[in-house]
């Protein structure tokens, strides 16, 4: 029989106060640097597209919150999962770089926002091609299974991508196989401008892991702690061998698909409702304050920091060269080899060699 929830042995372990205060800082660095973001796409310093995780924070942060990088756990964000790779350990410098296609950038200019990855970091680039991270992740967290490795992968989907066949063909490999993976789906509501219940008649998508035999769990993803829970309890599962957990979040994409659309297809009052009612980082601090005792000054004294970090960074990324011409092709071509090739046995290259040093064409060099 189907699993239709995910099973509890035990709920995780309670956040402490500095891990509490974490979640806060992540939450405001996302936020702030996007902010700054905008700024610099207004300025005509951002080049190509910015995409915006305004009122995802949450669900990006705290999910990734639930990952051991201690252990070599990774994930696979998506363009409004950049709280996702400041967890993991990307930079506001490299950020703001990549935006801002510069020569120093991960990519060197030659990709841009947050296509980029780094496994030593635990997190993997994204492919733009909806639901095509799943099977990638099916195989990167296969790899885990058959090494009898304890690591644990996580890879984030939009509700449009749960109709591809990308997703169904990923997710349904890492089910039989039981691999250590953990599939978020963030239910925000648009699949850029078509509404969910236009693109799907599922109304859960939690209910979708019935097909594949797996745990489905919903989740406020405007919660972080909640969002933290869910997940790890996900995380903890596939870490005990126990196969793939679908999670959906549930959540609200207050921008449009990137900085350039106007939302025009919203509803009137539904992105003020959302900001004013379920704002993640607002309703985070009421949490921090009245339930945890959590001072105005302590949470002013993050917002300081995370304001000179991104100051600092701003002032390098725009200091920063433009790519240099010739380095689009780096890394594109094999460089030429140290040693002639030798694609004949051994022994008959050596006679080819002779044969043309004998006619004076010098060595051949493949």
């Amino acid at each position: 029989m189907a699993v239709t929830s995910a099973s509890k042995p035990a709920a995780p372990p309670a956040l402490n106060r500095d891990q509490l205060l974490e979640l806060y800082y992540y939450m405001r660095l996302t936020r702030s640097l996007e902010e700054r973001l905008v700024n610099l796409y207004r300025q005509t310093k951002v080049v190509g597209g910015l995409f915006r995780s305004l009122g995802q924070e949450a669900d990006a942060v705290g999910s990734a919150y639930a990952l051991d990088r201690s252990r070599g756990d990774v994930l696979s964000p998506l363009i409004r999962n950049l709280g996702s790779m400041l967890v993991q350990g990307a930079t506001p410098l490299e950020i703001l770089r990549q935006y801002m296609a510069k020569g120093d950038s991960p990519t060197r200019g030659r990709e841009l926002n947050i296509h980029f990855g780094d496994t030593v970091r635990g997190f993997i680039g994204q492919i733009s091609h909806l639901g095509d991270m799943v099977p990638v992740m099916a195989g990167v967290t296969l790899s885990f299974k058959l090494r009898r490795e304890e690591r644990v992968g996580l890879v984030y989907v939009g509700d449009g991508a749960t109709s591809t066949g990308a997703f169904h063909e990923g997710i349904n490999f890492a089910a039989v196989q039981r691999c250590p993976l953990v599939v978020i789906v963030e239910n925000n509501g648009y699949a850029y401008s078509t509404p969910t219940t236009k693109q799907t008649a599922c109304t859960s998508f939690k209910d979708k892991a019935v097909g594949y035999g797996i745990p489905g769990v919903r989740a406020d993803g405007n919660d972080v702690v909640a969002t933290y829970q869910v997940t790890k309890e996900a995380v903890d599962r596939a870490r005990r061998g126990e196969g793939v957990t679908l999670v959906e979040l549930m959540t609200y994409r207050r921008k449009g698909h990137a900085e350039h659309d106007n939302q025009s297809y919203v509803p009137p009052g539904e992105i003020q409702r959302w900001s004013s009612e379920n704002d993640p980082v607002d309703r985070y601090i009421k949490i921090l304050t009245e339930s945890e005792g959590v001072s105005a000054a302590e949470l002013q004294r993050l917002d300081a920091r995370v304001v000179a970090e991104i100051d600092q960074a701003t002032d390098q990324a725009e200091a920063s060269p433009a790519p240099e011409p010739l380095d689009a092709l780096a890394g594109i071509y094999a460089d030429p080899p140290a040693t002639p090739a030798l694609w004949y046995r051994e022994g008959v290259r050596s006679a080819v060699d002779q044969h043309e040093r004998a006619q004076g064409w010098g060595t051949h060099d493949g």
